[in-house]
């Protein structure tokens, strides 16, 4: 540690001479201290094994003060990114400090270090998925997974910053925005992650897999979310301001703002425990840290024993969902307008003591179901009943329901057990900033507002949708930082007025033709220009249903099914369906075809047929097949071409057991 800080010392000293400093190129290796020449790097990297810097070697600090590496065309879309721009690769005392990275798969990865910082970068704007999921209807296609990550299975889904088999090191001071990830880490311990801003993510603000003795610090995770849409659905998605998962343990949480998040905190043991009963992400202390305005959970922590201490949780779902819990502590937390508090299915010797309770609607649920998997590696090497709860010295003020406990033995509401002494509050970081929401900030679940490319950071101005997205006239809240708009253009509609304020709203009343086609674009007082478009093509739809319970397959035959008397006929002018159970009445559930044919006016230029399906599909556009997707899966999207002018569908689809989805639309590219 001491070699460290004197190299820093010295390269923080020994001065700049632009003329013998190194121009970046691709592929370039550095192994020693080395001087940058700055500028903005335009440079795509092949993959993530295919680096533009890679850094091997140790007591190396790598200052990029002035330089921006650029991995992608800026008219490219951000699920277009690829590629890796540092790579540090194994060794000791090795910092990268100051860079901006933008237009990569992954910004930073680093494997194999011991004493790493990760200090000022920017890695904002890097690779995220787009997004299917509509103001009034989620798509499946947008659930995530992050179950496995024993061969770095993460990466797929990108990041800022990634670390893998790191002993020691803080990572401080980054910023990470409007990527889908911003901080993962995999295999690693030893870490202090502070007052780094990693907000208004599509998926991840920090997800920790394997990583123990760390501690995550004054940090801003706020607006890490997807699957949301005020008024219409709370899914989130599986997506969390902090994910901890699989053997995350003796872990320091603490003065973060984790909010609106799909989850504040998704705590998971991992698949080991669940096959075997032994282990979970253990022994964490969570204090101090903003886990409200969550479409799902402020807090999911199950299978494991922690400690969750005057945190705040307001206006979630669930704010804390325990299931499987076992010898934790939730004291001293201020719950508020949560649809349950805190609830927790088959949990075993907790205790929930001195939390106050405000206008929730259920204070404290217990329960254990009737039945488990009886295949459940969990449930045949546990004991999972639910009991043995001390719950004391809680204060509830228009709570609904205080209490709610089935199935539960030995739950003593303020019996003789006092109230436990709350942990000693960890020492704030001497630089530590104040992360969590000042007073009068913006808060609350009706932010959040998810687009195709993830949450809005309200930064810049927008127009959404006030209700439904296909209503005619459609209502637009004009939304960003107050100030005045004047409207710069409108194609294909009327607006309502031709100036107004920020926040606002305008009225769009789109012409009169039958394919609804237009854009209106307004210019803020600063000269920038935003719009809202919206097309949508009427198919005239012929279908039929049929029951496929007694084919021998799971792909249907599709001649014979369609042979036989249809149990639904029916005309539409869309195909959007969506559902876990059956997906218009009549039908089944499960084991489920349909036939379509429909007829399409489309106007001159080009555009994409694009379907989305749970299970199988073919599409056939004027005769010729388009799109074959004809097997068991689970949603996806495919896409066609199509050419302006009058075109003949057809459509073939089934759906085999489980969740169904079928959507088939026609979009401007």
């Amino acid at each position: 540690m001491l070699f460290h800080a004197l190299a820093l010392a010295l390269v923080a000293t020994t001065p700049v001479f632009p003329e013998a400093a190194t121009p970046i190129r691709a592929g370039l290796v550095i192994d020693r201290n080395t001087t940058l020449r700055r500028g903005t790097y335009r440079i795509p990297s092949a993959g993530l094994e295919a680096p533009v810097i890679t850094v091997r070697g140790s007591n190396i600090d790598l200052d990029l003060s002035g330089v921006e590496l650029v991995g992608s065309p800026d008219s490219a879309a951000p699920d277009k990114y690829q590629g890796l721009a540092i790579l540090i690769d194994g060794g000791e005392h090795v910092s990268i400090r100051n860079a901006r990275i933008r237009g990569f798969k992954v910004g930073i990865h680093a494997r194999n270090v011991k004493d790493l910082r990760i200090e000022g970068n920017d890695v904002s704007r890097n690779w995220k998925q787009r997004l299917y999921s509509r103001v009034e209807k989620e798509s499946l296609v947008d659930w995530m997974s992050y179950h496995q990550n024993e061969k770095d299975e993460w990466l797929r889904y990108g990041a800022g910053i990634y670390l893998a088999g790191i002993d020691g090191g803080r990572i401080d001071r980054n910023i990470a925005r409007r990527g889908q990830n911003g901080l993962m880490i995999t295999r690693s311990r030893n870490l202090t992650i502070s007052n780094n801003d990693f907000s208004f993510l599509s998926s991840l603000g920090i997800g920790l897999y394997r990583v123990t003795d760390s501690k995550v610090m004054h940090n801003r995770i706020d607006w890490c979310v997807r699957g949301y849409s005020h008024g219409f659905y709370n899914r989130g998605q599986d997506s969390a301001g902090l994910l901890m998962y699989e053997q995350s343990s003796r872990n320091v949480v603490a003065y973060n703002s984790i909010t609106h998040g799909g989850d504040g905190l998704f705590l998971w043991a991992g698949q080991s425990t669940m096959d075997t009963g032994q282990g979970g992400s253990n022994d964490n202390l969570f204090y101090g840290n903003d886990f409200s305005h969550a479409p799902t959970n402020g807090i999911e922590a199950t299978f494991s024993r922690n400690r969750f201490i005057n945190n705040r949780v307001e206006e979630n779902w669930h704010g804390v969902w325990g299931g499987y819990s076992f010898d934790s502590v939730i004291a001293g937390n201020m719950f508020a307008r949560n649809q349950e508090a805190i609830a927790i299915e088959h949990g075993q010797n907790n205790i929930i003591a001195s939390n106050t309770f405000s206008g929730d609607g259920i204070g404290i649920r217990l329960w254990a179901n009737e039945t488990q998997d009886p295949t459940w590696g969990y449930a045949k090497n546990r004991d999972t009943r639910s009991r043995d709860y001390a719950i004391t010295a809680n204060t509830m003020t228009g709570v609904k329901t205080p209490a709610q406990i089935t199935r539960t033995e030995n739950a003593v509401i303020d019996g003789p057990v006092a109230a436990p002494a709350l942990p000693v509050a960890p020492e704030r970081m001497s630089d530590g900033i104040d992360a969590l929401l000042p007073p009068g900030a913006r808060r609350g679940r009706e932010f959040i507002i998810v687009d195709e490319w993830g949450p809005y950071d309200w930064t810049t101005p927008k127009l959404w949708p006030a209700g439904r997205s296909d209503e005619s006239p459609l209502k637009l809240r004009v939304l960003g930082p107050p100030q005045k708009w004047t409207l710069r253009s409108v194609r294909g509609a009327t607006a309502s007025a031709r100036s107004g304020s920020i926040p606002g709203e305008i009225t769009v009343t789109p012409g009169n033709r039958r394919v609804v086609d237009f854009t209106v674009t307004l210019r803020d007082a600063a000269g920038r220009d935003f719009s809202y478009s919206r097309f949508f093509a009427p198919i005239d739809w012929r279908l039929r249903f049929f029951d496929t319970s007694g084919a021998k397959a799971p792909v249907p035959d599709m001649a014979i099914i369609s042979a036989q008397k249809p149990i639904l006929e029916t005309t539409s002018d869309r195909i959007d369906y969506l559902s876990g159970r059956a997906i218009a009445p009549g039908l089944p559930n499960d084991h489920l075809a349909m036939t379509g044919e429909g007829v399409v006016d489309l106007p001159k230029g080009r555009f994409v047929l694009r379907t989305i399906s749970d299970d199988g599909i073919r599409v056939w556009v004027d005769g010729k097949l388009v799109i074959d997707r004809f097997d068991v899966h689970e949603s996806v999207v495919a896409e066609a071409s199509i050419d302006g002018g009058r075109h003949t569908l057809r459509v073939e689809y089934f759906e085999f057991v489980s969740w169904a989805e079928l959507r088939v639309e026609i979009v401007k590219p």
